[in-house]
């Protein structure tokens, strides 16, 4: 983290297209770090961040899904917009403090 940046938040899920990670929010930005888990021991490992979306990057957020809930935005990268969904536990509370750290800013 850069200086003068604090987490917000931060949970493990999967995204659509980039698979099992963390997402995190910091008051600077969304970045999502993939991760890679062995079922013999129980171990998780960190592994390269795929996603890192500072939040004036960021578009649009919303939530979808009735039995598998996601949270979801979109934003502007080198690629052009892109979407990203990730299945995270509470996403009315993840929608929300994107919303308020974004607003802080």
């Amino acid at each position: 983290m850069d200086d003068g940046e604090n987490r917000v938040k931060q949970e493990d899920c999967s995204e659509d297209k980039l698979g099992p990670g963390i997402l995190t929010l910091t008051n600077k930005r969304l970045a999502f770090d993939k991760t890679q888990a062995r079922i013999m021991d129980f171990s998780k490992r960190m592994g390269d961040t795929v996603l890192d979306v500072p939040l004036e990057n960021v578009i649009k957020i919303w939530k979808e899904g009735l039995f598998i809930k996601k949270v979801c935005f979109t934003a502007k990268t080198d690629e052009g917009e892109q979407t990203y969904k990730f299945g995270v536990f509470n996403t009315k509370s993840w929608v929300k403090s994107i919303e308020q750290t974004m607003n802080k800013k």
